[in-house]
């Protein structure tokens, strides 16, 4: 398979990433979706006590993703939900810009920024308790506004062939060391890369953050992409030696294309590094919306067990989610190949510190990044 034609495998799969504004309406996914048994963490919803209404989710999320669980929601309540596709921070502007018009019923993120940043604003309306209860609270939002659906962590991903693992950094900070002139891929406009960021920041203070900053973009000259998907692609096809993705990217992309096409390999950074993150993908219910019975049922679903075996249960078949992401409900874990939740060593800053994700922006944007 041609690197072009490779490229554009991966982006008709995982749907609309950071590469501009690409909205998109779309009715929920047709197929139906395995394993819809009942399960009183939907609050008992059924296809009878619906409004009657069609809720309109501003959905950040992978496409796949968003619609195997709108479709299965549908299937067990009747109620419709009509998906709106765009890149998270776009969305959250637009909800910010509508206010209290907004079309938008509920929104889902792939981080927690977006989420915290309307939650500021006061444009959120609370979860129930029995929905955050079935989260850990450290993963939800610190004062209730929204729910934490599941979770993905920062790997780098580099292709042998250009660099072995030995060479590779262990820390963050090394990423701006000289000797990675050319081999760098980086992703500033990706939100995936904020928290990283503020993770810096917080450790290391605005100085050095924008010295560090300064030097990853002359090491990445000429190999700064527009989204975890092409950094991933292009380490994997050898046009650069590594660079810093989301963990599930990786085993999204072998799931595509096929293990035997696949020469990029992963690893973490150091324990504890700052560069080592969690993110939390997350879901909450404008204030604005007239729907706020059949939103919290919404997000009830997106945590109960059904709702969360299928982030669990990854594939590139039909229910699939494709998300390779960590569920983080109703106790459930992912069946994928990868290093357990339980075992991942991250740098330790919490919902709260990672914020609205402006200091991150203003950072990136100081530095020339943005």
């Amino acid at each position: 398979m041609s690197r072009e034609a490779e490229a554009d495998t991966v982006s008709r799969r995982t749907g609309p990433r950071r590469a501009g504004p690409r909205l998109r309406w779309a009715a929920a996914a047709l197929a139906a979706v395995a394993a819809c048994g009942a399960l009183a963490a939907c609050g008992g919803a059924s296809a009878s006590n619906g409004s009657g209404a069609t809720l309109t989710l501003y959905s950040g999320q992978h496409v796949q993703t968003s619609e195997n669980l709108v479709a299965a929601f549908e299937k067990k309540t009747g109620i419709k939900v009509a998906i709106r596709s765009d890149d998270e921070d776009v969305l959250a502007d637009q909800i910010a810009t509508e206010g209290a018009h907004s079309p938008a019923d509920l929104f889902y993120t792939e981080n927690s920024p977006p989420l915290m940043s309307l939650q500021e604003k006061g444009l959120l309306s609370r979860v129930a308790a029995s929905t955050l209860s079935r989260t850990p609270s450290q993963y939800n939002s610190p004062s209730g506004d929204w729910v934490g659906v599941s979770a993905r962590t920062s790997v780098i991903v580099y292709n042998p062939s250009l660099i072995s693992a030995s060479q590779l950094p262990t820390q963050i900070s090394q990423f701006a060391d000289a000797k990675y002139k050319g081999k760098l891929a980086l992703a500033p406009q990706e939100t995936d890369f904020q928290p990283i960021v503020t993770a810096y920041d917080q450790q290391y203070g605005k100085a050095a953050t924008l010295t560090w900053l300064a030097a990853l973009k002359a090491n990445s000259a000429g190999h700064v992409y527009p989204d975890n998907e092409t950094i991933a692609s292009e380490v994997n096809q050898g046009a650069v030696a590594f660079g810093i993705v989301n963990q599930y990217y990786w085993y999204r992309m072998r799931a595509e294309i096929g293990a035997s096409r696949v020469k990029a390999q992963i690893t973490h950074l150091a324990p504890h590094n700052p560069g080592y993150v969690v993110d939390v993908s997350g879901a909450a219910i404008l204030k604005s919306s007239k729907h706020q019975a059949d939103d919290q049922k919404f997000l009830a679903f997106l945590v109960s067990q059904q709702a969360q075996e299928i982030i669990a249960h990854p594939g590139t078949g039909p229910g699939d989610s494709i998300s390779f992401e960590y569920p983080l409900g109703s106790g459930v874990t992912t069946l994928a190949p990868e290093t357990p939740f339980s075992q991942l060593e991250p740098y330790p800053i919490t919902i709260a510190q990672l914020g609205t994700g402006s200091t991150a922006i203003a950072l990136l944007r100081e530095a020339g990044l943005l």
